[in-house]
């Protein structure tokens, strides 16, 4: 450190990387352990991070970086879509279902991308910004899933009626995207998923996953 420059800021974009370098999120503990400085320091680098949501902390204290990352960059989320695109439209071609890429925004699922089928008489009208709880939908329920199992593939998540009445929805989670939580998914107007969906959802997040990394 040199006279010129401030330390609390440093500090800060020290707890960024930090943060960016893991999939899991880390404590203030650890944080604490790696930045050589005491909790209650880490705590206020926290809140104030929070508080421009560059941070988030999860229901556990694990705290991950946040969507305000990608919001100082305005080409970001653009780029993510377009990372994204081929994949979805494929996927969404494929199974004749609207497909999606959705990203955490807090405790929320947030959708960045959508792309509907072109052949299909009907399908579920779904947009990029919509948001829902995590624990509600496919989309966030894939993601819970990725953060309550261990390391390797948590497979796909299917579910039923829980954010439109009469639509059916399967998802997986992104896997090895450093500073990223995200899944894909596809949503349809149907009793229930057919059996080949699911594996083929979990090929597209794995599609996108290298797409963004």
């Amino acid at each position: 450190m040199t006279a010129e420059t401030s330390q609390t800021l440093d500090r800060g974009l020290r707890v960024l990387k930090l943060l960016a370098d893991t999939d899991h999120g880390l404590t203030v503990t650890e944080l604490s352990h790696r930045l050589g400085v005491n909790r209650t320091v880490v705590y206020r680098l926290l809140a104030t991070l929070e508080q421009h949501t560059l941070v988030r902390r999860d229901l556990g204290g694990r705290a991950r970086v946040g969507l305000g990352v990608l919001r100082l960059g305005r080409q970001v989320h653009p780029l993510v879509r377009e990372a994204a695109l081929p994949a979805l439209r494929s996927l969404a071609e494929d199974i004749g279902a609207t497909a999606h890429l959705t990203l955490v925004d807090g405790s929320d699922a947030l959708a960045v991308a959508v792309v509907e089928p072109t052949w299909t008489d009907y399908h579920v009208a779904y947009r990029a910004g919509f948001r829902h709880p995590l624990d509600r939908g496919a989309a966030g329920r894939a993601i819970l899933a990725a953060r309550s199992q261990p390391p390797g593939d948590p497979g796909y998540t299917l579910t039923h009626g829980e954010l439109e009445a009469g639509a059916s929805g399967a998802a997986a989670p992104l896997l090895g995207v450093t500073g990223v939580e995200g899944s894909v998914g596809v949503v349809m107007l149907a009793d229930a998923v057919p059996e080949r969906v699911g594996p083929r959802v979990m090929d597209a997040a794995r599609e996108v996953a290298e797409a963004l990394r």
